[in-house]
């Protein structure tokens, strides 16, 4: 009798069962006391109605709608550029300059991607490297795995070891109590130190799996369906004419990388440091100047580069309008996804299991020995972010009672907030809810079982690292 062959959960499935299974808990523990309207902190939870678990998928859609139009633009701004052949064009034309020295542009990437998470917390922002990175290591001779994981662990690299932040260093420093202070200098080193292990860990990874793939394709991670997929939507027929960029897809390449650049600098909040000379740019055109940006003044900065490429390569309107809509048609599988991941997030609040979970959990390591309570915290802050994926919520939420505790018992508040921005962006690497790891993982047709299977052992391996740094610096200052 033949083997039956096992299916794998879809990423809905997994998000849904999580978010069922929230909602049962929330029967399972004490019932919240209220004074008036307000909760009495850590004294329970509200029980989920059906109502609450069936809605806050739906709900999720309004808390993701922002992320939603970005990426939908994005689609369509790829859709554009990927209709020119410059993309496609240049990345054989790269590969065949490297001739077998693919592998150096892991590093590279990595790097790179981890100065966007560092400084500014790059994360959905990345979905649309996902494509392009499972174009370009697939024609490499490595597979989508590789692509997904440059992406992923590059940018994870750098927001786990946040120096500047502001999202997750400094949404935690501005929730400290009053009475409590942190020296910024000792946060960015913590932090230094934490991105950079964590990228050389993560690299080690991935050049060790690349290699392996590259010498040979059986070594692969991916199943038998994944591979299918990765051949028919990835792999392309090798030309036998030499690839040569036309001038036109010159413009376009370049006008792609300036696309992207420009959003970087948008992001990163240069206010914060103090810099305003980008004040004066931009404003006229999104209404933001850089570095005041989000997603809606990003989304319509691709909409305007996406007309302007087109023109060049004197696209017809149709063919501009047409293209555009089956690159937005394309995002939307990963768009439904992130959403429906937000869900957990809203059933999370509608219940205060998260309020419940922290309050007591906190009353516990009062409890224990000093010297485990790093590893503690550590490890409450992982299944926190499980539960709660923004480092700004989680920030706001855990930081006004950890912190506290942590002086009190003699610890740094510095180091107290880097365990928090730490364990976050560890689970933010791995975790179904995060719906940038969701969304990128399916736009590079990798099932989330096989990247949890892959990515497990490096993330215990951070994990290990991540908490002897943190103990160790918690002996120092």
């Amino acid at each position: 009798m033949a083997k039956r062959k096992k299916t794998m959960l879809s990423a809905f499935s997994i998000i849904l069962i999580l978010i069922f299974g929230l909602g049962l808990l929330s029967h399972l523990l004490p019932n919240a006391e209220f004074i008036g309207d307000t909760i009495v902190n850590g004294s329970g939870v509200v029980g989920a109605k059906l109502s609450d678990i069936l809605l806050s998928p739906i709900l999720g859609f309004a808390d993701a709608v922002d992320v939603g139009i970005f990426i939908l633009i994005l689609g369509g701004f790829l859709g554009i550029v990927t209709k020119t052949g410059a993309l496609e064009t240049g990345i054989k034309v790269l590969v065949k300059k490297l001739k077998g020295n693919e592998l150096i542009l892991i590093p590279i990437l990595m790097f790179i991607f981890s100065i966007g998470g560092t400084t500014y917390g790059m994360l959905e922002e990345t979905v649309g490297f996902y494509v392009l990175l499972a174009v370009t290591m697939v024609a490499a001779g490595m597979d989508t795995l590789v692509g997904s994981a440059i992406v992923l662990l590059g940018a994870g690299s750098g927001v786990l070891g946040s120096t500047i932040n502001p999202f997750a260093v400094g949404a935690a420093i501005s929730s400290l109590p009053e009475g409590i202070t942190a020296n910024q200098g000792y946060v960015i080193f913590i932090g230094v130190l934490l991105w950079l292990t964590t990228l050389l860990i993560s690299i080690f990874f991935v050049m060790n799996y690349a290699k392996k793939v590259k010498e040979d394709k059986g070594s692969t991670f991916l199943s038998l369906r994944e591979q299918k997929n990765m051949e028919k939507k990835f792999k392309k027929e090798e030309e036998t004419k030499e690839a040569k960029l036309t001038l036109n897809q010159k413009i376009t390449l370049i006008l792609f990388g300036f696309t992207f650049v420009i959003m970087i600098i948008g992001f990163i909040p240069w206010g914060e440091f103090n810099i305003t000379f980008f004040d004066k740019f931009s404003g006229w055109l999104t209404g933001s100047s850089l570095g005041n940006w989000w997603f809606y003044e990003a989304a319509l900065w691709f909409l305007v580069m996406s007309i302007i490429i087109a023109l060049v390569n004197k696209m017809k309107e149709k063919d501009i309008v047409d293209t555009f809509i089956d690159g937005a048609n394309d995002m939307i599988g990963v768009i439904l996804i992130i959403a429906v991941a937000r869900g957990a997030s809203v059933l999370m609040q509608v219940t205060y299991l998260d309020n419940y979970i922290i309050y007591n959990a906190s009353n516990l390591l009062n409890k224990l020995p000093e010297f485990i309570f790093v590893p503690l915290n550590y490890i409450l802050h992982i299944i926190l972010s499980i539960l709660v994926p923004s480092s700004s919520g989680l920030a706001a939420l855990s930081t006004p009672i950890t912190a506290p505790l942590a002086v009190n018992l003699g610890y740094s508040s510095e180091v107290a907030i880097m365990t928090l921005v730490s364990a976050n962006g560890l689970v933010n690497l791995i975790t179904p809810t995060c719906g940038a790891i969701m969304g990128g993982l399916a736009l590079a047709k990798v099932e989330y079982t096989t990247w949890f299977k892959w990515a497990l052992k490096v993330v215990i391996t951070i994990a290990v690292v991540n908490i002897l740094i943190l103990e160790f610096i918690s002996l120092l200052i």
